[in-house]
């Protein structure tokens, strides 16, 4: 039974340290967003896109407007968004999106978390010329005929539609299109009344790299080590 207990005690544990790190990662997209289109979202596609995504982490309302009040506030933190390259254990690809407002600290801690984690940190380019950018929407798939989605939003920069399963074992669809094409994808959803589950600009590898499950393992343990770090947005692999 105790053993049982620490298990369910470590999940939860495990959420809420998934659940702080969202919050504190869509907050600094909220500041970003605001600082540059302001704080009106009908005006701001950015900031509808951080809303929506706010929505789907369960984030307090009163978290959203702290971060808007944040971005208008006196002393304004500025962050910067930096891409940081590198080779973790087994030859597996990483690209690692920051938004920090020091730019020393983070690198340092970057490469040290690489070095730990048996990886080495590379120069801009190395890695990510294996990767795509991409806009991702998920959507919920109830009273959508997938077939006809796709013929409606080709004309908007669709690249792939297919379905997936969301972290609670829901069907979901996954709209997906080119980095460029974003806002106009963003736009044709909503006009169409569809608000996404969430709506993320992703990196998609070219190609992945089997493992085993012991090196896999391995590359999770500096993926968890990156993931941890407070200026660390997102962390994508080509890991298969």
């Amino acid at each position: 039974m105790g053993r049982i207990f620490e298990v369910r005690k470590s999940s939860m544990f495990a959420r809420w340290d998934k659940m702080a790190k969202n919050f504190t990662r869509i907050g600094k997209e909220i500041v970003i967003a605001v600082k540059a289109a302001g704080p009106d979202p009908n005006s701001n596609a950015a900031l509808r896109r951080c809303f929506q995504n706010a929505r789907s982490v369960g984030m307090p309302k009163d978290r959203v407007e702290a971060a808007i009040k944040r971005a208008q506030g006196k002393e304004l933190v500025n962050y910067d968004e930096i891409l940081y390259e590198g080779y973790g254990p087994h030859g597996v690809a990483i690209l690692v999106e920051t938004a920090t407002d020091n730019h020393v600290r983070t690198v340092a801690n970057v490469k040290s978390h690489f070095n730990k984690g048996h990886g080495v940190m590379g120069n801009s380019g190395s890695v990510s010329f294996q990767f795509k950018k991409v806009g991702t929407f998920k959507l919920k798939p109830e009273g959508l005929n997938a077939d006809d989605l796709e013929l409606e939003l080709i004309d908007y920069g669709l690249e792939e539609l297919g379905e997936s399963t969301g972290e609670n074992g829901e069907e979901i669809l996954v709209v997906r299109c080119g980095f460029t094409d974003f806002g106009n994808m963003q736009k044709a959803l909503e006009e169409k009344n569809l608000t996404p589950i969430s709506a993320e600009l992703e990196w998609i590898p070219a190609t992945t790299i089997p493992l085993t499950d012991e090196q896999a393992e391995d590359v999770s343990k500096l993926i968890d080590r990156l993931e941890q770090d407070e200026d660390v947005q997102k962390v994508f692999h080509n890991m298969g």
